[in-house]
């Protein structure tokens, strides 16, 4: 390792100071680091690079913050593989399961090479309207549609391949990858899948029927959602941070992508210890 990218939240003082640190470790090891921009500018006398070249020059990126930062920066890594370790500043942090106590001893590992990292799947997100495609997004965590604040349940006809699923009368539908399933899916009572599984999972949010459940599909499958409801209003999100509202008879059709993220994973923890601390699993 010999070029390293580091992102964080520019007006977290501690993620700034940190970042410091790491850069301070990096030039003592003749490491040449990369910092995004708005981070440079609240630290001393950095110069910063915009964060969507970062990715390409470097050997890995360094995410100092919580989940939400660590998905902004796996947006700007786009298609390339190139590996993040995530650094939990925030309160829970499932993807960025290292704590900052690991860090610089996990960083002496990376930079001999003696890391291993978890392959995540991601969702390739396509929006039609009237036939042609108007937006894609690549999605790590899971893709939300739902209703505004004052409108009413929306209809949602989903189909798995050419097999007609339901339609769903719901306040919203979750789609997740497994990555993504501890998040809004899981509060959705959604399933817990392991990250190696090759699945999504639908999850109705606050159904108008009771007989609606979470499903578990296979990551082959080509999913087609068409709202149904007219004159409502309704929204699409991808990793709770970008997306576009919806109309009557747009249809969201979500594949897996051909581009995976790479995550760093703790030598020291396993998935089930993760989850055994973030969710209390076990505590009575």
């Amino acid at each position: 390792m010999k070029r390293i990218g580091i992102f964080a939240k520019r007006h977290h003082r501690d993620a700034v100071r940190l970042a410091e640190e790491v850069v301070a470790w990096l030039v003592e090891r003749k490491i040449e680091a990369f910092v995004d921009e708005p981070l440079a500018e609240a630290m001393s006398d950095m110069h910063g690079y915009p964060g969507q070249a970062i990715p390409s020059l470097v050997d890995m990126v360094v995410v100092l913050g919580g989940d939400g930062t660590l998905l902004s920066v796996a947006r700007q890594i786009g298609n390339l593989r190139t590996p993040i370790l995530g650094v939990n500043l925030g309160s829970l942090g499932f993807l960025t399961e290292i704590t900052r106590s690991e860090l610089f001893p996990m960083l002496e590992q990376v930079v001999r090479g003696d890391f291993a990292v978890s392959e995540r799947m991601r969702l390739l997100a396509v929006i039609r309207r009237k036939g042609l495609e108007v937006a894609r997004y690549r999605v790590l965590n899971d893709v939300v549609i739902n209703k505004g604040a004052l409108a009413r349940i929306i209809d949602m006809e989903a189909w798995i391949d050419d097999a007609y699923l339901t339609t769903f009368k719901a306040d919203g539908l979750i789609v997740s990858t497994p990555t993504g399933s501890t998040g809004y899916n899981l509060a959705a009572g959604g399933p817990i899948i392991y990250p190696g599984n090759h699945c999504h999972v639908i999850s109705p949010i606050c159904p108008h029927m009771l007989t609606n459940r979470p499903i578990v599909i296979s990551d082959e499958a080509l999913i087609r959602i068409e709202i149904k409801s007219q004159d409502e209003d309704v929204a699409f999100t991808a990793d709770g941070q970008e997306g576009m509202p919806l109309e009557a008879g747009d249809v969201v059709e979500l594949r897996k992508s051909n581009h995976s993220t790479l995550l760093i994973k703790s030598p020291s923890k396993d998935y089930f210890q993760v989850l055994r601390t973030k969710l209390r699993w076990g505590e009575r």
